[in-house]
């Protein structure tokens, strides 16, 4: 018997399933602290992302992308009075041109949903834990100790949806699921049961919820190329010489 024989791997049909809000907070937090990166670069980033967990020999079925329509209404904070335009705020003008963007990248399937909001502000915990604490007072609060109330709609539902279809019609083989909620568990354990591998990517975050784990196949964050030339730069320094002052 040849054991040297080498075997090929069968290609298989891979989705991608990226929710938005979590991945903008990630990208953000790894790659974007100074939030100068433009909407083509973060698009170009995101599909890196994704085609590399598709990998070379693989079909890649299509990548959908999960978010809400920015919140676009005016609303006055209740500290200062002013008139916040959310619609002319730097996260919304960034996000519609990602959006923008998306639609007109191959493979792509945008799932937009909706921003519910709760018709109230809200104090910050640091500023309400002062306040319960008597380190202030509500005269000493500022306009930045408050948030206006607001959560998407909709997106949990499109995901599971998704999952639940591609599983059950045997469009894909592979799910690749960039996300940290644990709201997907029950799609992710039909899934499974249908054969499907599902893999999560917490991009990189240690804080992923316990039940998940449970429930996938296999834990996969994927370093973007410049993340990886600062590893290979920095593995590459000459190590500094110590002086005497």
């Amino acid at each position: 018997m040849n054991h040297n024989k080498k075997y090929t791997s069968t290609p298989i049909r891979v989705a991608v399933m990226i929710d938005g809000g979590y991945f903008m907070k990630r990208y953000n937090t790894l790659y974007n602290r100074d939030r100068s990166k433009t909407p083509e670069t973060i698009v170009k980033d995101l599909y890196t992302i994704a085609h590399s967990h598709v990998g070379d020999n693989n079909y890649l079925y299509r990548i959908f992308y999960y978010d809400c329509v920015p919140f676009e209404k005016k609303v006055h904070n209740p500290i200062s009075g002013r008139c916040i335009d959310f619609s002319k705020t730097s996260e919304a003008i960034t996000m519609k041109s990602v959006f923008e963007e998306l639609k007109r990248q191959r493979k792509v399937a945008l799932r937009l949903g909706t921003i519910k909001e709760g018709r109230r502000w809200i104090l910050y915990d640091r500023a309400s834990t002062a306040l319960l604490k008597r380190e202030t007072t509500v005269d000493d609060l500022k306009e930045s100790d408050v948030y206006y109330d607001m959560h998407q709609k909709g997106i949990d539902m499109k995901i599971g949806v998704d999952i639940a279809s591609l599983a059950l019609k045997r469009f894909v083989d592979k799910i690749v699921l960039i996300s940290g909620d644990s709201d997907f568990v029950p799609a992710a354990k039909l899934a499974r049961r249908e054969g499907i591998d599902f893999v999560l990517d917490p991009m990189h975050s240690s804080h992923v919820e316990n039940n998940l784990f449970e429930h996938i196949d296999g834990l996969a964050s994927i370093p973007l190329y410049y993340q990886k030339k600062r590893h290979r730069d920095n593995d590459n320094k000459e190590p500094q010489k110590e002086t005497d002052e």
